[in-house]
């Protein structure tokens, strides 16, 4: 059985390569190149997997809210990526970076029974993207 509990918040980034030029990196990204920066909206959802316990439930919705807003949520809500949260000092904050920052966020707080599986996290209507484990 798995459950999946959505979350949102907002940050700002700039997609910029350091080993790139200035023209490759605007070839590259485009108006995410943005010397200022922009933000994003994002959609964020956590699922987890295993058996329902005795209670018929997955995980606890509360315990696994409260993870996920302590360990990711406060420190990513608005938020200027690249400057803000120190996995993006060396890494391009594209939003596969985040999914995978993301990732590790929770397998580093991870206390629930059931297992983490999947984090979809959505930067637009048109972009989403989903990190499973085993894959």
């Amino acid at each position: 059985m798995q459950l999946t509990s959505r979350f949102r918040f907002s940050a700002a980034h700039r997609l910029d390569a350091v080993e790139l030029t200035p023209v490759q990196n605007r070839e590259l990204y485009g108006k995410c190149n943005n010397p200022h920066g922009h933000g994003h909206d994002y959609v964020l959802d956590v699922t987890v997997e295993g058996p329902p316990d005795v209670s018929g439930l997955v995980a606890r919705r509360a315990a696994l809210d409260t993870l996920v807003r302590e360990a990711v949520i406060q420190k990513l809500d608005h938020r200027f990526l690249n400057k803000d949260v120190a996995e993006f000092a060396s890494a391009v904050p594209t939003t596969e970076n985040l999914a995978t920052v993301i990732r590790d966020y929770l397998k580093a707080a991870w206390t629930l029974p059931a297992k983490l599986v999947r984090v979809t996290i959505a930067e637009t209507d048109r972009n989403t993207f989903v990190w499973e484990a085993g894959k």
